[in-house]
């Protein structure tokens, strides 16, 4: 019953982001980029909304990244689907079972994830990629409600720093007191945090650290293979 409850105000909370409209910037961005698309994806209908997390509600690994791209998420309406980034994250938890396939496209693609959850610091696509410090804080009471929520939570891989130092914000946000020195980004990362969660870190999967080689496979893995092993024996 405890878990049923659970998953119907996980279930609210991802209507509530999709409904938002509190950045008016971002507002008008991801809708004028879904009435213009570009001509690869012309045939498209793009969601052009908020993105909410997508996962499983008992999920004891927590993946944070960024924000919606504008032709990714903006697009299919699904989280890290439909872009490059996407592709390496889901081949990456299929790998160390916690997807059931490889391949995020849309959002009727089949795509299940176990003992997972994804989500981003940001809901909507930014312009240029970078969302201002107004827009992270209205989008905070988001990410600390799934944190709330996620009560089996016990890892936590956040892609690139600004979603690492994203998430300690937030977690101070929610009362909770950082260890000192204040953990510091790096690939590979690793955290054990005082409340019971251990933080990862990972470079983002963008084409701009992957394609310069800053980024590589088996440096990606590594991480979740690491954050298999820590749910395992949570």
């Amino acid at each position: 019953m405890v878990a049923f409850s659970h998953m119907r105000a996980l279930t609210l909370l991802q209507q509530t982001i999709t409904d938002c409209t509190r950045c008016p910037r971002l507002t008008t961005y991801r809708q004028r980029i879904a009435r213009e698309k570009v001509k690869r994806f012309r045939d498209w209908e793009y969601w052009g909304r908020p993105v909410p997390g997508f996962g499983d509600a008992q999920a004891r690994l927590f993946v944070i990244g960024l924000a919606p791209a504008a032709h990714g998420g903006n697009r299919t309406g699904r989280v890290f689907t439909g872009d490059r980034s996407g592709d390496w994250l889901y081949e990456a938890l299929h790998a160390f079972r916690f997807a059931n396939q490889s391949t995020s496209i849309h959002r009727e693609d089949g795509l299940r994830l176990k003992d997972c959850y994804v989500a981003a610091a940001v809901r909507c696509a930014p312009p240029a990629n970078k969302p201002t410090k107004e827009e992270f804080e209205m989008c905070r009471p988001y990410l600390l409600e799934e944190l709330r929520l996620l009560r089996r939570m016990m890892v936590i891989v956040a892609l690139g720093k600004i979603a690492f130092d994203e998430y300690l914000r937030t977690c101070q946000a929610m009362g909770l007191q950082l260890p000192s020195p204040r953990p510091k980004f790096s690939h590979k990362a690793e955290y054990d945090l005082p409340w019971g969660v251990t933080l990862l870190g990972s470079y983002h999967p963008s084409q701009q650290n992957t394609f310069t080689g800053t980024l590589t496979r088996p440096m990606f893995h590594e991480v979740f293979k690491r954050a298999r092993k820590l749910v395992d024996q949570s």
